[in-house]
């Protein structure tokens, strides 16, 4: 089912059909309508809470220096926003990492 060892939307939709029986286009709406509500709430400014499994948190970085590592030459770097995830702890523990 899995190609590449990558978890695609497909798959999630395939594993909500197997398991509680909806459609696959029933399966493949929900995981687009979850993925739609969190896209939209991160591109608002919010952050993704996922208990038992992570929060995807927005960080706004202010303008700073930098340095071209191959001239030396320093460079600004404009402000932007990162999204960052942190796993949960249950996370943590279920894949194995510290």
């Amino acid at each position: 089912m899995r190609s590449m060892n990558t978890l695609t939307r497909a798959d999630l939709a395939e594993a909500i059909n197997r398991k509680l029986g909806y459609s696959r286009a029933e399966a493949l709406g929900m995981v687009e309508a979850i993925l739609d509500q969190m896209s939209d709430a991160l591109a608002g400014g919010e952050n993704v809470k996922i208990s038992g499994f992570g929060t995807f948190l927005l960080r706004d970085k202010t303008e700073r220096i930098g340095r071209n590592p191959k001239t030396g030459v320093e460079v600004p770097i404009t402000p932007r926003r990162v999204l960052t995830f942190r796993a949960s702890q249950m996370l943590k523990d279920r894949v194995g990492s510290d």
